[in-house]
C-alpha cells in the first residue's frame, strides 16, 4: 500500500494542482464512503492551503443498488431540492469541487435500464445550472480516484482482495506521476507538452478531421468555426489555473453537432452508471447516431442514446497518444477517468462551451446556433488504437495535414 509520504503527495497534487485551492476558498469533496481515509487527507491538505471550509458529500453505491432493486419506479424521476440547493449554494460562493471517482464497474449490472435513465434525467435537469458552471469553468473542479475493493478485484481478478488493491494503488500513483521524483515539477512539464499540442491544433484551424483505423473506424468530424483546443491546465472565470482530471493525457475540443458522418468502433468498454457496454460500434449521419450495436450492454447503450435529443450526438473530440503512459501500462481500468486517458475518445452529449471562442458567455440558444451540442449527459467512449490515423483539413486553404499516424501525434515541435 502507499506510504504516508506518497498519500500526502497525492493529496497535495489534487488540492494544489487539481483544483488549485485558494486561501479562504471553500472545498466540496464528493466521495464514496469507502474512500473516506483519502477524503480526510484531502481535507487536511485543504486546510493547510488556507481553506475557509471543507465540506464532504458522501455516497454509497451498495445502498444505491438496494434502492434500484427495491424502490418504486416513481422515485427515480425525483431529485430532492436540498441536494440541488447544496451544490448551487456552494458554487455561487465560489467553492472548488473535488470528486473521487471509484465505482464498482458492475455494481448496477442487471438493473432495469429505464431506472438508470430516469435517475440520469432527474439529476441532469435538477443540477443543470451547477453542471453548466463547472463545464464553463466558473468554478475550479477536479476528478481523481483511489482504489476500492470491488473495483480493484475487477481490474486484477487473479489477485486476492488486498493484493488487488495494492496493485491498483501502484497503477494509479504511476498515472499521476507520483513516486518518480518531484510530482509537481513532472506535472508542470507534462502540462506544457499538452499546451504545445493544443497550440499546434489551434494554429491549423481545421474544418474537419478524418479518422481511420484497423478496427473499422471511418469517421469524419466537422469542427465549428471558432472552435478551441484545450488540454493540461485550464483557467477558471477568476483566472485561476486548474487541472480538471488527474490523470490527464488529452487535448480536446467540440465537434459541430450536425457534422459527424461515418462509422466509429469503440476500442475499450464503456462503464455507464455501473453497467458495462462492450464491443460496440456506431454509425452517424448528419451528426446523429442512426445505427448501433454492442455485444454486451446494448440495452444500456440504447437507453443512454435516448436520454434526450442531444445524447445521440457528440459533444467532445479528444486526442490522446497511443504511447501515453496509461495506454502503455496495458491495463483496462474499467473507469473512464483512466481509460479515456489511454486512447483518443469522443463523448456523447453536452459540449464544453469553453471550447468555442466566447462560448462561456453564450446562452444555450446562441451556442446551438454555433453548432454546439447540448444534453443532460456527457459520456466519453474510447476509439483510439495502435494504427489510428487522423487527417485534418485546414479551413483557410483546404490543405490536408497529418495529425495522428500509428496512434500518435505527428511531430509538431
Amino acid at each position: 500500500m502507499p506510504n504516508e509520504n506518497e498519500l500526502a503527495e497525492y493529496a497535495r497534487l489534487v488540492v494544489r494542482i487539481g483544483v488549485n485551492l485558494q486561501k479562504n476558498q471553500i472545498l466540496v469533496i464528493n466521495t464514496p464512503i469507502e474512500c473516506a481515509p483519502f477524503a480526510r487527507l484531502l481535507a487536511k491538505e485543504a486546510y493547510t492551503a488556507g481553506a475557509h471550509d471543507v465540506v464532504l458529500s458522501w455516497s454509497d453505491e451498495e445502498s444505491a443498488r438496494i434502492k434500484y432493486d427495491m424502490a418504486p419506479m416513481a422515485v427515480f424521476s425525483e431529485f430532492p431540492d436540498w441536494r440541488r440547493t447544496f451544490y448551487m449554494d456552494y458554487a455561487e460562493q465560489g467553492a472548488a469541487f473535488v470528486s473521487i471517482a471509484a465505482r464498482n464497474p458492475e455494481i448496477f449490472a442487471g438493473v432495469a435500464p429505464e431506472r438508470l435513465t430516469r435517475t440520469q434525467q432527474a439529476a441532469g435537469a435538477a443540477l443543470l445550472e451547477y453542471r453548466q458552471r463547472l463545464m464553463s469553468n466558473e468554478n475550479t473542479w477536479c476528478v481523481a480516484s483511489v482504489p476500492t475493493a470491488a473495483w480493484a478485484k475487477k481490474v486484477f481478478p487473479e489477485a486476492d482482495g488486498a493484493e488487488a488493491q495494492e496493485k491498483l494503488w501502484k497503477a494509479i500513483l504511476q498515472t499521476v506521476r507520483i513516486g518518480a521524483g518531484d510530482a509537481v515539477a513532472s506535472w508542470n512539464e507534462h502540462i506544457a507538452f499538452l499546451h504545445r499540442a493544443a497550440e499546434f491544433l489551434n494554429a491549423n484551424d481545421f474544418a474537419r478531421l478524418h479518422y481511420t483505423n484497423e478496427c473499422g473506424t471511418d469517421l469524419t468530424i466537422e469542427l465549428p468555426e471558432g472552435h478551441v483546443w484545450a488540454g493540461g491546465s485550464e483557467l477558471s472565470a477568476t483566472r485561476v489555473p486548474f487541472v480538471a482530471n488527474l490523470p490527464t493525457e488529452e487535448v480536446y475540443t467540440l465537434p459541430k453537432r450536425d457534422g459527424v458522418t461515418g462509422t466509429v468502433v469503440a476500442t475499450k468498454p464503456l462503464v455507464y452508471q455501473g453497467s458495462l457496454i462492450e464491443h460496440f460500434r456506431l454509425r452517424f449521419e448528419a451528426g446523429r447516431v442512426v445505427e448501433f450495436h454492442a455485444e454486451r450492454g446494448e440495452d444500456v447503450l440504447r437507453e443512454l442514446l435516448a436520454t434526450d435529443e442531444g445524447a445521440s450526438r457528440l459533444g467532445e473530440v479528444a486526442l490522446v497518444p497511443y504511447d501515453s503512459p496509461i495506454s502503455q501500462s496495458g491495463l483496462l481500468f474499467y473507469n473512464t477517468l483512466f481509460d479515456e486517458n489511454a486512447a483518443c475518445h469522443l463523448a456523447f452529449g453536452k459540449a464544453y462551451p469553453t471550447c468555442l471562442k466566447g462560448g462561456d458567455k453564450m446562452q444555450s440558444v446562441e451556442l446551438l446556433q454555433h453548432g454546439v451540442n447540448d444534453s443532460l449527459l456527457h459520456e466519453d467512449f474510447m476509439v483510439g488504437s495502435r494504427e489510428l490515423a487522423i487527417t485534418g483539413t485546414r479551413r483557410a486553404d483546404g490543405r490536408d495535414v497529418p495529425v495522428f499516424r500509428h496512434g500518435n501525434f505527428v511531430d509538431f515541435a
